[in-house]
């Protein structure tokens, strides 16, 4: 079992930033597929980006150039940097760390954080 929680959501304005974090607990971190993901209202829950425990990463074309996704394995952490927010950006923001045992995946959650942008 993984627990995650997040903190960093906040109320910012369009062009400002945000760095989200997420802890998780338990001794496997090195292992897991660390991603963020969001839910805007009345949306679904959509890929933002993900990182590997070999540090590939991905991100959704709408954030690429200004989100920075990263992983400190020694502090069970993962992070998402947001820059040049814009009000389409505005989503909760959930962390999600996926474990794979042989072909079968295993995700956990973590409660989310809202993001709001607005002027």
């Amino acid at each position: 079992q993984v627990q995650l929680v997040e903190s960093g959501g906040g109320l910012v304005q369009p062009g400002g930033s945000l760095r989200l974090s997420c802890v998780a607990s338990g001794r496997i971190f090195s292992r897991l597929v660390m991603g963020w993901y969001r839910q805007a209202p009345g949306k679904q829950r959509e890929l933002v980006a993900h990182i590997t425990s070999s540090d590939y990463i991905d991100y959704a074309d709408s954030v690429k150039g200004r989100f920075t996704i990263s992983r400190d394995n020694a502090k069970n952490t993962v992070s998402l940097q947001m820059n040049s927010l814009q009000p389409e950006d505005t989503a909760v923001y959930y962390c999600n760390a996926r474990l794979w045992v042989l072909s079968e995946t295993y995700d956990y959650w973590g409660q989310g954080t809202q993001v709001t942008v607005s002027s």
